[in-house]
């Protein structure tokens, strides 16, 4: 069974950046894209940007310009940078991968930003 090895959360100030890493056990094949989700407290999760298996990227809105995802397939690792943080962008941040084939989701257990104003 894959597991997603979500890191890089913490405490940092608005303004500031952080860069969260999600690691897979072992390479996943079938990859439609690689995602990044978040849920902040008493709201949905809502997805924040997609990679897909042609490199092809898209963001929310809310974080166009601030927000980079990235993707290393040797190391079966998607990366989300986050400059210029806001009060607004605390969360759990969940990666997803999405799949062609079984079992077609596979989830991080999530890593909590919070961004202090």
């Amino acid at each position: 069974q894959v597991q997603l090895v979500e890191s890089g959360g913490g405490l940092v100030q608005a303004g500031g950046s952080l860069r969260l890493s999600c690691a897979a056990s072992r390479r996943i094949f079938g990859i439609n894209a690689m995602n990044w989700y978040r849920q902040a407290p008493g709201k949905q999760r809502e997805l924040v940007a997609t990679i897909t298996s042609r490199s092809v990227t898209n963001y929310t809105n809310s974080v166009k310009d601030r927000f980079t995802i990235s993707r290393d397939a040797a190391k079966n690792t998607v990366y989300l940078q986050m400059n210029s943080l806001k009060p607004e962008d605390t969360a759990v941040y969940y990666c997803n991968v999405d799949t062609a084939i079984t079992p077609y989701n596979y989830w991080g257990q999530g890593t909590q930003v919070t961004v202090s104003s």
